[in-house]
């Protein structure tokens, strides 16, 4: 995008009347073909409709539209039960321990103690949310509102369709959101990056008080893995082992060999009987040392199972037939089978308890040696992760019903997935620097997400809303579409395939506090992160172009090779450079180059993301339309004035004003400067 000369920003000059043809604030000027693109999840549109000459004199037709998501609410509620769930579920793992020394015992009773705050606090901010009825959004002044913490400030979708003679229309999505943050809880000692970093060196220490043993945020993720895998491994080889029985007693030989072969690749992995030493268990270092220390507080049965011992259950499954034996005697097929399954089942029962025990035991340690801190942290690790959550969820539904008919797409979708980019407007000062820090992690956290795509049961919009599973580590996103839409589908996704996001985050301060951060301050923090997410970025690029053709990547006017736009972008996250906003139109039109989602946040999502996201579709027009040079100032200055971010200002603060004075205007790069009578001293 190149720099733009906007000095003013001055009045419209009498003669050039600001070429907006129609607006509307309902369904009146809105294709319907759109509310099939953007999916079910938006409501209570603005519409404005625009009309710029091209550079051969022709016209244009450009079409804005803003929508509320549904999701800003919905998603933050299924979060939050599902936060409860797994602290209740934590609650019942540390009862079952059994008996403990005086001094871990009087540790669990502080822990579930501490956990039954979080749960009661999370049990009232959910019932204070089924009371909300009203606009689909959380408005910029109650960001700090404790009852609406877990909800996206401001989020919206915007769209932009242009209509152009000799070509086909063309529409451009970003979606609009608060920096994900822990507003009511406020930056008085940072944000979490600052805090979590402080955090996990501090808990060496307190580890030596406790005389508990210090694990890493990686090894503590790796026992709540491991008790999610012992949760499911019970049920499931019961279930296999129940139906090798139906086989055998329907003396069905295809059926028997099915039922061998499932079962046996589920046991095989745990057949060992020293679980903890298996050097194919995704755990092992920690189990061992963790299964000796936790014998000396943990009365555990001196049970002897040793599954191999059922050699006969997995090795049924590498002859072609069933065993001689009972081919023999298909009438007694089940009979020979029943004593190896129950001898199987218990077995795996004694592995499962032992294993959950064990790995319970870590995570008490772990909780013993971090109260209350670290789950003071988690709190708000909680609330930042379910507004970032939210927004991602909306850009994913909006970028996947806009991509249903593009065979290309939809095969990026299963093979890799998708980049989301999230672009930020924070400064490194002050309260923001706090704010940057919560969002840093929270974007990152958006790694543990996936998002499976289902047949809806019916049509009815209450069938089409996404679902929230899982639990904190790893959350899965169910998004179901109509039945019809569904089948059009490749069979990866509709098999059920996890579909992954891979979300990035930029950051280029432009107001007067960061102008105080390059000349007084330290901007290491902004430079670190769009380092560490160029490089995200570039694996991602080259994960793409191994695995999908870039044929299937989006046309453009701009002919700009993809490779040398990730160069560029390259050497300007490098670049001691003031205010590089370069980096966020780089990042930007190589997301979109990407059939990426973008996002663009500030404090509120309010005024710098506004004039960002309006000049970015004027810089689309200009570039991929042929808008008129003689009229990009216009047609910015009029997104600006009468546009729908004006509107969304309108619906924040009740005020047509941007919260900018020209004493911090004059610190803004020239593009993101509004046109004169837009703003002024208002309450945001």
């Amino acid at each position: 995008m190149e720099e733009v000369d906007v000095d003013h920003i001055t009045t419209d000059i009498p003669a050039q009347k600001c070429p907006l043809v129609c607006e509307s604030a309902s369904h009146a000027c809105i294709n319907r073909d759109d509310s099939l693109l953007t999916g079910p999840v938006f409501k209570n549109p603005v519409c404005k409709v625009y009309r710029f000459q091209t550079v051969d004199g022709k016209w244009m037709l450009v079409r804005e539209q803003m929508e509320e998501c549904t999701l800003s609410f919905s998603i933050p509620r299924q979060l939050l039960s599902l936060y409860i769930q797994e602290d209740m579920k934590r609650i019942q793992e540390l009862r079952e321990l059994g008996e403990l020394s005086p001094h871990w015992d009087n540790l669990r009773k502080e822990v579930m103690t501490r956990y039954g705050g979080i749960i009661s606090s999370y049990q009232d901010t959910l019932a204070e949310l089924d009371k909300i009825t009203g606009p689909s959004f959380k408005p910029s002044c109650c960001k700090a509102q404790k009852s609406l913490e877990f909800i996206p400030v401001n989020l919206h979708t915007q769209r932009m369709r242009v209509t152009c003679p000799r070509k086909a229309d063309a529409f451009y999505d970003i979606v609009t959101v608060g920096a994900p943050a822990a507003h009511f809880q406020g930056f008085k000692c940072g944000g979490l990056q600052r805090l979590l970093s402080r955090y996990e060196a501090e808990k060496k220490s307190f580890s030596t008080a406790y005389q508990c043993i210090y694990y890493s945020p990686e090894h503590t993720a790796k026992a709540q893995e491991v008790l999610s895998t012992m949760s499911h491994l019970h049920p499931l080889i019961a279930s296999l082992a129940d139906q090798l029985l139906q086989a055998a007693q329907e003396h069905s030989s295809p059926g028997l060999k099915d039922a061998l072969k499932n079962l046996s690749d589920k046991v095989r992995p745990h057949r060992t009987p020293n679980l903890h030493h298996h050097s194919g268990y995704p755990f092992s270092s920690l189990a061992s040392e963790q299964m000796n220390m936790s014998a000396r507080h943990i009365s555990v049965r001196k049970h002897s199972c040793k599954i191999t011992s059922i050699t006969l259950i997995p090795s049924l499954c590498a002859s072609s037939s069933p065993p001689t034996h009972l081919a023999l005697s298909p009438g007694d097929w089940r009979e020979q089978l029943c004593p190896l399954v129950t001898r199987l089942k218990e077995c795996v029962t004694e592995v499962v308890e032992r294993a959950k025990r064990a790995m319970t035991f870590v995570l008490l340690q772990e909780a013993a040696c971090s109260i209350p801190q670290g789950l003071l942290l988690q709190q708000r690790r909680d609330v930042v992760f379910s507004q970032a959550l939210a927004a991602l969820s909306c850009g994913f539904i909006m970028r996947l019903y806009a991509g249903m008919e593009d065979k290309g797409f939809l095969r990026q979708l299963h093979l890799v997935g998708l980049v989301a980019q999230f672009e930020s407007l924070l400064s490194t000062y002050s309260e923001e620097i706090g704010m940057l820090e919560d969002m840093e992690i929270g974007i990152s956290d958006l790694n543990r997400v996936v998002f499976r795509i289902t047949e809806a049961k019916t049509d009815d919009l209450s069938d089409l809303q996404p679902l929230v599973c899982g639990r904190r580590d790893h959350v899965t996103v169910e998004v179901p579409l109509p039945r019809l839409v569904f089948q059009s589908l490749p069979e990866e996704i509709k098999e059920g395939k996890p579909v992954r996001v891979f979300p990035v985050l930029f950051n280029v301060g432009i107001n007067e506090q960061q102008t105080i951060a390059e000349r007084f301050g330290d901007i290491s923090l902004q430079e670190r992160i769009n380092q560490k997410n160029f490089e995200i970025l570039e694996a991602y690029y080259k994960s793409l172009s191994e695995k999908v053709p870039l044929e299937c990547l989006p046309c453009f006017q701009t002919q700009t090779d993809l490779k040398e736009l990730l160069e560029t972008l390259g050497q300007n996250v490098v670049t001691k450079k003031k205010k590089n906003v370069e980096i966020l139109w780089l990042a930007g039109t190589i997301c979109r180059r990407l059939n990426g989602i973008r996002f663009t946040s500030c404090k509120s999502a309010k005024d710098r993301t506004s004039m960002s996201v309006t000049l970015e579709q004027c810089a689309l027009l200009r570039d991929e339309h042929q808008l008129s040079k003689d009229y990009f100032i216009r047609a910015l200055d009029c997104m600006r004035r009468e546009g729908c971010r004006i509107e969304n200002v309108q619906k924040n603060i009740r005020c047509r004003k941007y919260a900018f004075n020209m004493l911090q205007l004059m610190a803004f790069p020239k593009c993101y400067r509004p046109p004169e009578g837009t703003y002024g001293k208002v309450d945001s």
